[in-house]
């Protein structure tokens, strides 16, 4: 049966159905979402626990879902999927008081430094201000990977994900609230140092996984962690700066 036939008979007739299909044919976007994420959280989480809860946003988009936006359903579902998952995650608090403290203090720490000197600064320097070596700014950054995804996701959730979106012009209303959230992070992506820009762009415009980002820039998938949690830190840092 086409997409429309089964959109049509679940929208007008609502057709139990029609509705099943829907599911199991856009469940591949719940899998694919899951497993990015699952990369990053590792043990923290049962992958098949973030299914779950990405089946429940797919859910949640196919019966929320107008027909008459011009808005791919794919890009609709992307949000609602994701957004399940990260509340999901945020709901077992099972990042560290002194993680989330440690989190704060080297955000805090790169926005004091780059809005003084203004232009990005280095681990020594963030190190310095925070009294502490580089080895130990690079184990909380590694650390708080899992959580900074979760947080900076947050921040722009309800408007764009961090992936590209198309068409921007003609999305519905509540998937362009955070526009301004949203250009301010794509214009500090570009003022990223290069190693970070890149990880940033192939984690969440290319989907790649840490492994691939990897083998794509020849260095360890523990150093690509690295590098993202520090970019994250930079642009949380600057979404903070009004």
């Amino acid at each position: 049966m086409e997409h429309k036939t089964l959109w049509h008979n679940y929208k007008q007739n609502n057709d139990i159905q029609a509705k099943t299909l829907l599911i199991e044919e856009y469940v591949r976007l719940v899998k694919v979402i899951a497993g990015r994420l699952y990369t990053s959280y590792g043990t923290n989480i049962e992958y098949d626990d973030l299914v779950s809860y990405g089946i429940f946003g797919l859910i949640d988009a196919i019966e929320k879902f107008d027909l008459d936006k011009q808005v791919k359903f794919e890009t609709y579902a992307q949000i609602r999927i994701r957004g399940a998952i990260i509340d999901h995650l945020r709901s077992l608090d099972w990042v560290p008081r002194s993680a989330r403290q440690k989190s704060k203090q080297v955000e805090d720490a790169y926005c004091r430094l780059e809005n003084q000197l203004g232009r990005s600064v280095s681990d020594l320097e963030v190190a310095r201000e925070l009294r502490i070596t580089v080895k130990e700014l690079q184990e909380i950054m590694l650390q708080t990977a899992s959580f900074n995804v979760i947080s900076l996701e947050e921040a722009v959730f309800e408007g764009y994900t961090l992936g590209k979106i198309e068409n921007e012009k003609q999305l519905p209303e509540e998937l362009v609230c955070s526009q301004e959230t949203y250009d301010t992070l794509k214009n500090n992506i570009v003022q990223l140092p290069e190693r970070e820009k890149q990880v940033i762009s192939l984690y969440y415009y290319n989907n790649l996984t840490y492994k691939e980002i990897g083998q794509v820039l020849e260095i360890s998938e523990s150093r690509v962690s690295q590098l993202h949690s520090k970019a994250i830190s930079r642009l949380k840092s600057k979404l903070t700066v009004k």
